[in-house]
């Protein structure tokens, strides 16, 4: 690609006792008689921590350092401050972060960059998964896989998979195992990675998976090697513990719509799984709180029906009182508990779901951790799952953990339904609860968490620790837990001899790995126990979390590893992070900088507008004719999206711009606007050309119908390039273009322009203002489309959200390293942007304010990849199922 030529990538993977060490090779060759750049962007796993990263050109090696986050920072801010700068990772899409380097080498080079990573794998539903993204993005001479597994219990099998196999490269997937050795190798040709016959494009792009399990003699497994002990611990054989099950529901109006019916799909599937010895129930919470029952319900083949009909007419409205919904649950688990309605011998288990923040009742987020642990008190565990990008996952990690539970993001996209399914399948089978692991205390100095909640079945419970006497090589632990019928208590002991015969056979792994699967684990759980903890506690945890990543390279959220670039490259230093949570990052650089910002979105008209003269609208009632609108400097926030999805955002504290384009495909539906407290939602379909554009490598797109809703006054407008559709309730009225039209109603003013425009305003404050763009009729490629302009968008709330929404209020960015691009006129450099690095290009935008016909040249920096990095999550997040 651009004469950068990937000759060989190999990743070698090497696993012992489910601890995964993974060297990825690439090698490259500058094809070209000119310096070229070259990258290297693979996907990680966000569970794994980089230990290591090199590159070699023409036999010097340049490597990587980690470093204190801080001692990296100025270091790398000396780098910036002369004009150098390159960020090395970020997270990208659901289960992986991205870690990009770039070096500029001369014709006829070749670099080697090799990475290193490692990772505990977890035991999920019955098996160990190891995943590795694979995307060359070119053709690969020499590519391939290899996976070795050596695991002392023995191996009872071994699966390999990748989600771009074709029947062509099965064949290529090798598996064998046998005692406790596994191996899995994937080497296609040339020929095999082709999309077809004679095309250049690789059809290596997606997931490979490696998943196995080990044969389970006994309940546990005990391995010590140097001074360093792990414990696997995942009994087989035990009679399932009924569970008492508290479904606390956001039904606010923000989950109107395709979020309410993904989570009613989801709750009928859980319902089908629900067991006759379970207890469950349902508490809903918008403004008022709401329950199926007053009390547990025992899941009998009646009760469930009835649930199914009650899950079946959920509908979402109002307000979001949080804390009233989950102190009713905890409430009647209580109960149920004081009462003896539910087995003494269950485990009680609270699911809450929500889409936004507490708004009503209690909503500071601080006082609602302090209660909800208060009530609670250590006895049910809570699991938090956050739908979609406009929650506080911080908020909501932060009180699951400090109720012996987890916090799980949940994508808003077409599967979402799947992954609520999935998470209630990997909590649905508790087989004890109270499980403790205890060992001698004056043997072991540093040890990891020993006591859990539940056990759940096809998990696995692993401890691991530190000897006061190095040469220790035996161990015996007590077990205890409570089980269905009785309790679980006995002694596993390893012997000097065991260890001695495991320890022969460990001669060929790599280098300490139980030491580094405890390093691993210890850092892991410090920087979980660290999200909770405050004060000098806090601090303690860092400080041993830090010396331990130090002491071990691991890149982790309180280290950075600074990669040093050859001298064509001006010394040039890149930094390497662990991202941690984007949005708390992102809801921390929007609530800690002040002053506020224009906002306008424009896309940029390619056809010749006839009869648009007033795109911008006063609220002026009183005549039927249209006013302009004065743009003024005050912070009056001001969006709007027009033409071929491209959007400008104005930063008037720093006298700029950004901008970005949306490329989506003609019937995609894009959420431009979401305020779930005044119940106001904008979305847009996408129309495309007449026909392709041959010439063009990316297709025009516009918006062709637009949908605003209330759904407080249960309003409905549907927007057209031909016709204008009001829906009160189930009542429908219908104009077009051709009408002149003033409609005054609750809540609302309409007014359309005779083939021009039409004007919203809610009595909240909020107007739009929706313009018609005519062209020619018998034009060969384009037709009419759709502008929205938004006004007043400061009387919609803080947490209005969608492609728009979530730039109705301050944003602020630093632009470091100005260097040339690949246009002479336009330079490109690096923006920091809501704690992320995006490489930009400065370019120029049509802004039609005040010229409504040819347009003003406004500058700004151009965000590549459809706004990814300054727009929250990616563009396909805000892709809906449909205008309302």
């Amino acid at each position: 690609v651009n004469g950068i030529e990937i000759y060989s990538m190999k990743i070698d993977s090497k696993v012992t006792s489910r601890f995964a060490h993974n060297v990825i090779t690439s090698r490259a060759v500058n094809r070209g008689n000119v310096s070229k750049e070259v990258f290297f962007d693979v996907e990680l796993p966000k569970t794994a921590f980089i230990t290591n990263f090199s590159m070699t050109i023409d036999g010097v090696t340049y490597p990587g350092t980690i470093k204190e986050k801080e001692a990296a920072k100025k270091q790398y801010e000396k780098a910036v401050s002369r004009g150098q700068t390159a960020g090395l990772v970020k997270a990208s899409g659901r289960k992986t972060e991205k870690f990009t380097v770039s070096v500029n080498i001369k014709a006829a080079s070749k670099v080697t960059f090799e990475l290193t990573y490692e990772e505990l794998l977890k035991r999920q539903f019955g098996k160990y998964e190891m995943f590795i993204k694979v995307k060359p993005k070119q053709l690969v001479k020499d590519f391939e896989i290899e996976v070795d597994i050596f695991e002392p219990q023995g191996i009872t099998e071994l699966e390999a998979e990748g989600t771009f196999i074709t029947n062509e490269l099965q064949n290529t997937i090798k598996k064998t195992f046998s005692g406790k050795k596994g191996h899995v190798s994937f080497k296609p040709t040339l020929d095999q990675q082709r999309t077809c016959a004679n095309c250049s494009q690789s059809v290596l792009d997606g997931d490979f998976t490696v998943k196995y399990d080990v044969k389970r003699t006994t309940p546990d497994n005990l391995q010590i090697v140097n001074g360093y002990f792990v414990h696997f611990f995942a009994p087989t054989n035990l009679q399932k513990l009924s569970k008492n099950i508290i479904f606390v529901l956001d039904t606010s109006g923000s989950m109107h719509g395709r979020e309410i019916e993904q989570t009613k799909e989801a709750l009928l599937k859980i319902l089908d799984d629900v067991k006759e010895d379970d207890f469950f129930n349902f508490i809903l919470f918008d403004s008022e709180i709401s329950t199926w029952k007053e009390t547990l319900i025992k899941a009998t083949p009646e009760n469930l029906d009835e649930a199914r009909e009650f899950v079946r007419h959920i509908s979402a409205q109002g307000m979001t009182n949080l804390h009233g919904g989950l102190m009713r649950g905890i409430d009647i688990l209580n109960a149920a508990h004081e009462q003896n309605l539910v087995p003494k011998r269950s485990a009680s288990i609270i699911i809450m779901l929500t889409d936004g923040h507490p708004n009503v009742g209690v909503s500071n987020t601080q006082e609602i951790e302090n209660a909800v642990k208060k009530a609670i008190d250590g006895r049910y565990t809570l699991y938090n799952l956050g739908f979609g990008s406009g929650v506080d996952y911080g908020f909501l990690e932060r009180m699951a953990l400090d109720n012996k539970g987890l916090a799980r993001r949940i994508y808003p996209d077409s599967d979402a339904a799947l992954q609520l399914q999935g998470f209630y399948d990997e909590v649905s089978n508790p087989m004890l609860i109270d499980v403790e692991l205890k060992y001698p205390e004056n043997e072991i100095s540093d040890l990891t968490t020993n006591s859990f909640k539940h056990f759940y079945d096809g998990s696995e419970i692993v401890v691991a620790g530190r000897f006061l006497d190095s040469n220790q090589n035996h161990l015996s632990v007590d077990v205890r837990g409570e089980g269905a019928n009785d309790a679980l208590s006995y002694t596993t002991q390893q012997g000097a001899e065991q260890t001695a015969q495991a320890f022969q056979e460990q001669q060929y792994i790599f280098g300490e790995y139980i030491e580094r699967l405890w390093a691993y684990l210890t850092i892991e759980q410090l920087l979980e126990k660290r999200i909770i903890a405050t004060g000098e506690e806090k601090e303690n945890l860092t400080a041993e979390a830090l010396a331990l990543s130090l002491k071990y390279k691991f890149v982790t959220p309180l280290t950075s590893m600074v990669v040093t670039k050859p001298e064509e490259n001006n010394n040039e230093e890149g930094i390497a992070d662990k991202p941690t949570e984007v949005l708390n990052m992102y809801l921390k650089n929007l609530f800690s900088k002040p002053g506020t910002c224009v906002v306008y979105a424009k896309l940029f008209l390619v056809v010749k507008l006839i009869s648009i003269k007033p795109s911008f609208i006063t609220k002026s009632f009183g005549q039927t004719s249209p006013l302009y609108h004065t743009y003024v400097s005050q912070p009056t926030w001001y969006t709007s999206v027009d033409g071929d999805p491209h959007f400008i955002i104005s930063v008037p504290q720093k006298k700029d711009a950004i901008c970005f384009n949306v490329n989506e495909n003609p019937g995609m539906i894009l959420n431009l606007i979401n305020d779930p407290v005044t119940g106001i939602t904008v979305n847009g379909e996408l129309i495309g050309d007449k026909r392709a554009n041959s010439d063009a490598k990316i297709q025009n797109s516009y918006f062709g119908k637009l949908g605003i809703a209330n759904k407080h006054l249960d309003f409905k407008l549907t927007v057209t390039t031909e016709t204008i559709t009001i829906q009160n309730g189930d009542e429908k009225t219908g104009f077009t273009w051709l009408d002149s039209v003033t409609l005054q109603q609750a809540g609302l003013t309409l007014i359309i322009n005779r083939k021009k425009n039409l004007v919203l305003s809610m009595d909240s404050g909020a107007s739009f203002v929706v313009v018609l763009h005519q062209v020619w009729k018998k034009h060969p490629l384009h037709q009419d489309f759709l502008g929205l302009y938004t006004l007043k968008s400061d009387k919609l709330s803080e947490q209005t959200h969608g492609l728009l929404g979530q730039f109705f209020r301050p944003i602020d960015f630093t632009i470091l390293e100005i260097h040339p691009g690949s246009d002479p006129k336009k330079p490109d450099a690096t923006m920091i942007v809501k704690n992320n690095e995006l490489t930009v290009t400065r370019g120029w935008q049509k802004d039609y304010r005040r010229d409504p016909k040819d347009g003003v040249d406004i500058p700004c920096w151009f965000v590549h990849d459809n706004g990814a990095g300054l727009i929250d999550g990616v563009h396909t997040d805000y892709i809906v199922s449909s205008l309302f």
